[in-house]
C-alpha cells in the first residue's frame, strides 16, 4: 500500500497555460478541460491507471526535454490522448503531464 502523496503538474508552464485557456475556449476546449481534469483527479488516486508506452516508442524530444525514465498514455474521449511520465521519491510521487492531442496528432509525435 502506498502510503505517499501523488500530486499532478505540467511538464513546463506553457502547457499549464495551455490548459487553464482551455476553460475559456470553444464547446470543444471546455470538454476537453473537463477531460483532462478528469484524468488529473484519476492520476492523483492512481499514477499507473494510463497505458504503459514501450521504451522503444518514446519521442526523442521527451527524452531530451524531460530526462524521462517512463512514460505513460492516458486515453481521454473522442480519441484524444495525455501522455505523463510518473517521478517518484521518498516523499512522493509526482505525475507530470507533457502533452496532449488528437489522435493524429498523436500518430504524428509517435510516428504511428
Amino acid at each position: 500500500m502506498n502510503d505517499k502523496p501523488i500530486y499532478v503538474t505540467f511538464g513546463d508552464k506553457k502547457t499549464e497555460i495551455d490548459f487553464e485557456s482551455l476553460k475559456e475556449g470553444k464547446v470543444e476546449d471546455k470538454q476537453l478541460y473537463t477531460s483532462i481534469d478528469r484524468a488529473i483527479i484519476d492520476l492523483k488516486s492512481n499514477p499507473a491507471c494510463g497505458i504503459k508506452v514501450p521504451k522503444n516508442l518514446w519521442p526523442k524530444e521527451y527524452i531530451k526535454k524531460y530526462d524521462i525514465t517512463n512514460l505513460w498514455k492516458y486515453d481521454l474521449p473522442h480519441g484524444w490522448r495525455l501522455v505523463y511520465t510518473i517521478q517518484t521519491n521518498e516523499i512522493m510521487i509526482l505525475n507530470v503531464i507533457l502533452e496532449w492531442f488528437d489522435h493524429k496528432g498523436y500518430e504524428r509525435r509517435f510516428h504511428y
